[in-house]
């Protein structure tokens, strides 16, 4: 993780070096600060401080501005758009005083920053979100911190809303384990609910699905297959089986199809990892799969898709699938939901 501190005074210096200190066993943290100041500890502050905030807006993970709230303010207005792709921004005094979440407190993990800065130097926290004042859960903070994705920014307001006033219902594909938060229900079948799931059902009237990062594409196509072919062809596997593209972690194939354009441009273009096996290590796999006697003559394995999706473990849920020249398998790793 990395982080930029900024601040403008010597006692300025004195309590960044404190933060980067309470900090540095998982934080990469720069310290800048006028000329006046620099050493092989301090970066030397070159032109505005709007400058140079935002020549790290999309490179770090957290500003944290050792000044007054209005300095830090004023240097990152021009540049916030929106919660969930926002940086973290803390906010702490000279003195080392308050330490203050301004901004992505949730997603973006200021909140959790600012506890942590808080502890690590004997100040005190200011944190304002509602849900956190109130001592109820805090989903989005919650799913970013277990590594789901969030299904709609509306539907996680609609269930911070929710929470604030009572209850909201509770459902997951997996086992549950730990004390439900303050906020959620097991039992109740209520208008706004949380589910966390591969899938694209919604069980509520209003649903905040979280969605795990857990299957494995396995593909195998024709030399020449396009991105579009691929694309379409996975598309309809997913649709049929009201899964969500979202929870794809990974794709993987046979090393003949290592050079094939179609099949690298479809991972690249979203963002998707992709391992190549050989025939022999495919064929190592025990199990019962959708054998293909052209296939084997043609890669000398029974069944790529399949095989594939299934080299890093997990179940098969999605079984072999042809559309267009393309064979689209799916797998789903063990995961599990945990409270602590």
């Amino acid at each position: 993780m990395k982080a930029c501190l900024f601040t403008y005074t010597s006692q300025g210096v004195q309590t960044s070096l404190r933060i980067q200190e309470c900090l540095k066993a998982d934080w990469d943290c720069q310290i800048f600060a006028p000329q006046r100041f620099s050493n092989h500890q301090v970066q030397a502050l070159s032109g505005s401080l709007e400058e140079a905030t935002g020549s790290q807006w999309n490179e770090v993970d957290a500003f944290i501005f050792v000044s007054a709230t209005g300095v830090a303010v004023r240097a990152i207005a021009p540049f916030i758009k929106d919660k969930t792709i926002d940086p973290a921004v803390i906010c702490v005094d000279v003195a080392g005083t308050y330490a203050i979440s301004l901004l992505s407190g949730h997603i973006g993990g200021g909140n959790q920053l600012a506890r942590r800065i808080a502890m690590g130097i004997d100040a005190l926290q200011v944190i304002t979100t509602a849900t956190d004042i109130n001592r109820r859960f805090a989903v989005d903070e919650w799913a970013k911190q277990k590594g789901f994705e969030i299904s709609s920014m509306q539907a996680a307001k609609a269930v911070s809303a929710a929470i604030l006033e009572g209850d909201v219902s509770f459902k997951a594909d997996a086992d549950i384990w730990g004390l439900l938060p303050p906020g959620l229900s097991l039992s109740a079948q209520l208008p706004v609910g949380v589910m966390v799931s591969v899938s694209t059902r919604e069980p509520f009237p209003c649903t905040l699905r979280l969605i795990p990062k857990v299957l494995t594409l396995g593909i195998g196509c024709r030399k020449g297959a396009s991105e579009q072919q691929i694309d379409q062809a996975v598309q309809t596997v997913f649709d049929r089986h009201q899964l969500d593209m979202r929870a794809v972690k990974q794709a993987a194939s046979i090393d003949i199809k290592q050079e094939e354009e179609g099949l690298l441009s479809f991972c690249n273009g979203r963002g998707i990892s992709i391992a190549f096996y050989p025939s022999q290590q495919l064929n190592g796999l025990s199990g019962a799969f959708t054998a293909s006697g052209f296939v084997k003559s043609i890669t000398g394995v029974d069944n790529v898709c399949e095989r594939a999706a299934l080299m890093r473990g997990g179940a098969l849920i999605v079984p072999k699938t042809a559309v267009d020249g393309v064979t689209v398998a799916v797998s789903e790793a063990s995961w599990e939901v945990r409270f602590e």
